[in-house]
């Protein structure tokens, strides 16, 4: 005989809270990205899933909402999305759909996967890893979709290469070299300072589409360090990273800047309301501490202070 299963979510909590956010989380999925001429990138991305809840409702429909993500995450899987946050977004939309008494739905997933690359001296090809983040909020009044990466490259430290250039020319003069050929040798070989490997997070949220290539973004966070980093590096390879290093030393807030001026180089199609968040931490080598520097700005703001506006006369 059967009887009707009692919908224990649906009944009234004794305690009658709303809730910001109820749902799950470690979704695992794999993930198709399609690429133009290329095989499409595969990769496992790990999710999370919630929805706001009202007072008056018990509990959020754990059940629904898997069966929503599992829905969407293999109709990516199978059809080849053209964007992560498209992946987060579509889901996102849909929980907001299939939950009547909810009023934003939220998806994000991390991914880590492979970039194809050579090495900068050498030409050896190798690879290096990339940290995806990617998320989506669903609201009656739309849907605001966040790409982003984090990736890690090299810095020398601008205060301590100060030190080492000016302990040179006091040795060079000494050694009785001219002022004019300290001053030369200084300018095209740049001292030690000391370095570590810093770790950029760049992400772009913005609502509708807004055509911003993974890859774009990956670049900008990679370039605002003091150098790029490779899996594989002969001794060549080596010399060129730590000259390269040495040749643009930049404190921890130097690298938020710099991403600053990518951003706004690159992305300049992005509407004003775009939220950009950068976040720049370095693994000091020469100190227990890190040294951690981020923004988070709404693209006007960005370009008028890009463009020299907010600067003091």
């Amino acid at each position: 005989m059967s009887h009707q299963l009692p919908d224990v979510q649906a009944s009234s909590p004794d305690v009658t809270v709303g809730l910001s956010q109820v749902g799950v989380t470690g979704v695992e999925k794999l993930v198709k990205i399609a690429r133009e001429g290329k095989r499409p990138l595969v990769f496992t991305a790990e999710f999370e899933v919630f929805v706001d809840l009202p007072a008056w409702r018990k509990g959020a429909d754990m059940s629904r909402n898997m069966e929503v993500i599992d829905e969407i995450l293999e109709d990516a899987t199978r059809e080849e999305a053209y964007h992560v946050e498209e992946v987060c977004g579509d889901a996102a939309e849909r929980l907001l759909g299939k939950h009547e008494y909810t009023s934003k739905a939220t998806v994000s997933m991390e991914a880590e996967f492979m970039r194809r690359e050579e090495t900068p001296a050498t030409d050896r090809e190798t690879q290096h890893t990339v940290d995806i983040v990617a998320s989506a909020t669903a609201t009656d009044e739309g849907t605001r979709e966040e790409i982003g990466a984090t990736v890690t490259g090299m810095t020398v430290c601008p205060c301590s290469q100060g030190m080492s250039a000016a302990r040179a020319k006091a040795t060079l003069e000494d050694l009785d070299v001219d002022d004019e050929t300290i001053t030369q040798f200084l300018e095209e070989v740049p001292q030690p300072g000391h370095s570590q490997r810093g770790h950029a997070t760049l992400t772009v949220e913005s609502g509708g589409d807004p055509d911003v290539d993974l890859n774009d973004v990956i670049d900008i966070a990679r370039d605002a360090m003091s150098a790029r980093i490779y899996n594989l590096a002969k001794r060549p390879d080596e010399d060129h990273m730590t000259f390269e290093a040495h040749s643009d030393a930049k404190f921890v807030e130097d690298c938020v800047r710099s991403m600053a001026e990518g951003v706004v180089s690159q992305f300049g199609h992005l509407p004003d309301d775009a939220v950009v968040t950068m976040k720049q931490s370095n693994d000091e080598s020469i100190h227990q501490h890190n040294a951690h520097a981020e923004r988070v700005v709404e693209m006007a703001t960005l370009r008028e202070e890009i463009d020299g506006t907010h600067r003091p006369q």
